[in-house]
C-alpha cells in the first residue's frame, strides 16, 4: 500500500523522536564510571621518592623499583605519597609503601632494590679491644653498602682517635657500634669542674666518681663533699653551664 508522502514525513520525525527519547533516557539511567589509578605513574612515585631520600648518601646509588601489580584496580589519587614503612632500610632489598588520601583512601607496598656503590673502612690490622684508633690502623675499600650492616663508617674522621670497643680482625668493616669515643674522665681521677654563667666563671677541684667520653655526662665530688654532675672534656674537665 502506497502511503501519501505527508504521512511518511511525520512517522519519520515520531521515530527520529522516539530514538533521541531512548537516547537521552539511557544516558541519564548509565552510572557514571569512575576514573581508574594510573599504576606506572605509581612506580614512578616511589622510583622519585628514593631518589629524594637517598640524595645524601656517599657513592653511587642504583635504584630499581619492581613495577606494581597489573592485576590492581585502585581510584584515581589526586596526591598519592610514598613513604618507608616502619623497618624497613633505605638501602638493599627494600618495601615502599604509596598511599592515597582522597578522594578514595588506599595503601600498596612495591618492593624495590637500592645499590650503593662507595668507599668504606676496614681494619687495616687487628684491633684490640680498647685500643686508640690511629690513621695506620684503618684503610678503605670500595664495595656495595647495601650488603653490608647499618652504621657502616665510611669516613676517617669517624674512626681516628676513637676506641675498638671490641676486638676486630684485619679486614673487618668498621662500624659505628664497635667503636667508642675515647674516655676523658677515669673514675678516681682528679678533676677541675669549671661553672659558666652569665658573666662569671668558677673552678674548683674535685674527684670524678663516673668515667666519661668526651661530651657525655660525669658526676665528681667536690673537696666540700657536693656531688655535682657536668659535661666531660678533654684534660679532665667537668663543665656546668648555667
Amino acid at each position: 500500500m502506497k502511503y501519501p508522502l505527508r504521512v511518511l514525513r511525520h512517522a519519520a520525525a515520531a521515530l527520529a523522536l522516539l530514538a533521541c527519547g531512548l537516547q537521552g533516557a539511557s544516558a541519564q539511567t548509565a552510572p557514571d564510571t569512575p576514573q581508574r589509578q594510573d599504576l606506572p605513574a605509581l612506580k614512578q612515585v616511589a622510583e622519585q621518592f628514593l631518589k629524594t631520600q637517598t640524595s645524601g648518601l656517599p657513592g653511587s646509588i642504583t635504584i630499581d623499583v619492581d613495577p606494581v601489580d597489573s592485576r590492581l584496580s585502585l581510584a584515581a589519587c589526586v596526591e598519592p605519597q610514598a613513604f618507608m614503612p616502619n623497618g624497613a632500610r633505605l638501602w638493599g632489598k627494600t618495601t615502599i609503601g604509596i598511599k592515597c588520601v582522597a578522594p578514595s583512601p588506599w595503601t600498596i607496598y612495591v618492593r624495590a632494590n637500592v645499590q650503593v656503590i662507595s668507599d668504606y673502612l676496614v681494619a687495616a690490622v687487628p684491633l684490640a679491644q680498647g685500643q686508640t684508633i690511629g690513621a695506620a690502623d684503618v684503610t678503605r675499600v670500595r664495595g656495595d653498602l647495601s650488603s653490608l650492616p647499618n652504621g657502616i663508617i665510611t669516613n676517617e674522621s669517624q674512626a681516628v682517635g676513637r676506641v675498638a670497643a671490641m676486638s676486630v680482625r684485619a679486614g673487618t668493616p668498621l662500624r659505628m657500634d664497635t667503636l667508642r669515643n675515647q674516655r676523658v674522665v677515669q673514675q678516681g681521677q682528679p678533676v677541675r669542674v669549671i661553672s659558666n654563667g652569665p658573666g662569671f666563671q668558677i673552678s674548683t677541684e674535685a674527684r670524678a666518681l663516673t668515667n666519661a667520653s668526651e661530651g657525655q655526662m660525669a658526676q665528681a665530688r667536690t673537696a666540700a663533699g657536693q656531688v655535682v654532675s657536668g659535661i666531660a672534656k678533654a684534660g679532665g674537665i667537668l663543665e656546668i653551664n648555667y
